[in-house]
């Protein structure tokens, strides 16, 4: 499964956009290195990705990474670089997440491994999250935090609701602000009915921002339809005051701009505009059209 979102970040006249994804490679292990053709779909998948988290990595010899981006970078103008986890899960069975991303628009100034040691709710996550703060310095969120799950389908519900434990403990250890959690979440379906979501607590705060709904289909197979994989987001801007009117009303131009771009469909445009008093009089907002356009819900008024 291949989800991918695009994220604005937006910074006076300057418009930069990146593009992340999440990849469930599927059992990506020796059998699937060795295939010319199938290693050829995944380079081309990882290329369209400013950063990208790989999920069900199989490999104790730890040679498929660095194989992947020895073959990506000899492909590929931009160089990547990657981050990968160690080996997650119960007995026997482990897998491993990887981040690659472009070295020029990215860098990594931490990873961190979730223990997942709750006293009393310990060994709560299948494959505990790999988490990876990341520093963009052309943009004006200059640094987010990823958190990444791949749950086991059979206990989805626990495990999305515990992620909300692990942002805790991971906004108190680097005391960031930006966090976006993704991966496959087997969110949907038979996994996590309608009547759990009153028991997910990242569901039931108004902080976090879900950018695939219920009804969406993040799955490849003709035969499902469900929204597995999930992306959600907590991204905060920031405008100059005494050009917050024209500031704001240019991000309209930036929506237009990047939706025929990437043809998303997926924006939010959140922070601290300076939308108010002295900066922004209730007689510009007829001026700014993101007020003005019906398809555009605002949270919070005036």
């Amino acid at each position: 499964m291949f989800h991918t979102c695009l994220f604005l970040l937006f910074l006076s006249n300057t418009v930069l956009s990146l593009q992340i994804c999440s990849f469930n490679v599927r059992s990506f292990g020796e059998a699937k290195r060795t295939q010319p053709d199938v290693l050829d779909i995944i380079v081309k998948v990882i290329s369209r990705c400013d950063i990208i988290l790989l999920m069900e990595i199989k490999d104790s010899s730890n040679r498929i990474c660095p194989f992947l981006l020895e073959k990506l970078n000899s492909q590929i103008q931009d160089e990547y670089s990657y981050v990968v986890s160690n080996r997650l899960g119960r007995k026997t069975y482990k897998e491993q997440y990887a981040f690659f991303y472009r070295s020029k628009m990215v860098t990594v100034r931490r990873t961190y491994q979730y223990p997942d040691l709750q006293p009393g709710d310990e060994d709560a996550l299948s494959r505990e999250p790999f988490v990876v703060w990341f520093y963009s310095p052309k943009t004006v969120v200059r640094e987010f935090v990823i958190i990444p799950l791949h749950t086991t389908p059979e206990t989805s519900v626990r495990e999305i609701d515990e992620l909300y434990d692990v942002y805790l403990d991971v906004k108190q250890l680097w005391k960031s602000e930006s966090f976006i959690f993704m991966g496959d979440f087997n969110a949907g379906c038979n996994y996590v009915a309608k009547k759990h979501w009153k028991n997910i607590r990242l569901r039931n705060h108004t902080e976090f921002i879900w950018l695939i709904d219920d009804k969406n289909d993040t799955t490849v197979r003709a035969s499902t339809h469900c929204p597995y994989d999930r992306e959600f987001v907590i991204i905060p801007l920031h405008t100059t005051p005494e050009t917050s009117v024209r500031e704001i009303d240019e991000l309209y131009d930036v929506y237009l701009d990047v939706k025929q771009l990437w043809k998303s469909e997926s924006f939010i445009f959140m922070g601290d505009f300076n939308a108010g008093c002295n900066y922004v009089a209730k007689k510009h907002w007829k001026n700014i059209r993101l007020r003005n356009h019906t398809e555009f819900i605002w949270l919070i008024d005036y």
